[in-house]
């Protein structure tokens, strides 16, 4: 039996200007309304899969590896590791992870895999158990970022990653021996290259998590894009053939940064617009 349960982490508040791209604020304003500063709330959710005695993570947020200054940056509102406690109230630690999938590299996705910042202390990778589930393609850019989005990335994370000897690094095929054959595996280059977006099997229909390709509700319609994607027509592309796929299919998707849709079901209308239904805040051991 395979069942899913969504778990909220860190929270923030980023610039949503910079979240919605060329779309105006008169627009996104009617989705998430801005604060004094223009920053709108944003999630980082984390999906667990328990499967066959195992249990798999995909994603970990944004953590509370910053540093006090770096969270007023970056708009991290807990000083704690808030997936932690999500974890705790499962009776889960996070030496209890199989597996983590990890879509993509940014901190705001990969930053839960560290402990908690402390001052004078080194970093530190949690989920000692754990393989750590990644693209190849992606780990190159990691490794070797543009300008454009190095400050993106975690060097410490990184070499953090390699030394554990438990680094997963696959191409791009539709499948991974690792997760098993109820895993799909889809790709997305226009957000950023070589991003993973698993697919689990369930009763009720595939379940996608779709990373920063459609990072919440707003950004199921075709155009919304956000400033931080690195093709945005691309994406666009990728975004729509995902979402013809999942209708066909009646798949349902987990969004990572949206503050108060989890998880919805694919839809679209006569005219061709992509919606969502069966909206839900939270998955608690879903098993369909």
């Amino acid at each position: 039996m395979r069942t899913l349960t969504t778990l909220t982490g860190n929270s923030q508040k980023l610039d949503g200007g910079a979240m919605f791209g060329n779309a105006p604020k008169a627009l996104w304003q009617r989705w998430m309304p801005a604060d004094e500063l223009n920053r709108i709330d944003l999630g980082c959710r984390a999906l667990l899969v328990q499967e066959d005695a195992r249990n798999i993570l995909v994603e970990t947020g944004i953590g509370a590896f910053f540093s006090p200054e770096l969270k007023q940056r970056f708009g991290v509102q807990e000083a704690h590791h808030v997936l932690l406690d999500e974890l705790a109230k499962l009776g889960l630690s996070d030496a209890d992870i199989d597996i983590v999938v990890l879509t993509h590299l940014h901190f705001d996705h990969a930053g839960g895999l560290l402990a908690a910042w402390q001052d004078g202390e080194q970093a530190r990778l949690l989920f000692p158990n754990a393989r750590f589930v990644t693209g190849r393609r992606q780990w190159q850019r990691a490794c070797t970022p543009h300008a454009r989005d190095k400050a993106s990335y975690i060097p410490e994370l990184l070499a953090l990653l390699e030394a554990s000897g438990r680094l997963h690094l696959i191409d791009e095929t539709d499948s991974c021996a690792l997760l098993g054959p109820d895993w799909r595996l889809h790709w997305s280059d226009g957000h950023t290259p070589g991003q993973l977006l698993p697919e689990v099997a369930m009763p009720g229909g595939p379940v996608v998590f779709p990373g920063d390709l459609i990072p919440g509700a707003p950004w199921v319609h075709l155009p919304i894009t956000m400033g931080y994607d690195r093709f945005p027509e691309g994406l666009i592309e990728e975004k729509e053939a995902l979402l013809a796929d999942l209708v066909a299919r009646g798949g349902r998707l987990v969004f990572t940064h949206d503050p108060d849709v989890a998880m919805g079901r694919v839809t679209r209308d006569e005219k061709g617009r992509y919606g969502l239904d069966e909206t839900a805040k939270a998955a608690h051991r879903l098993a369909n």
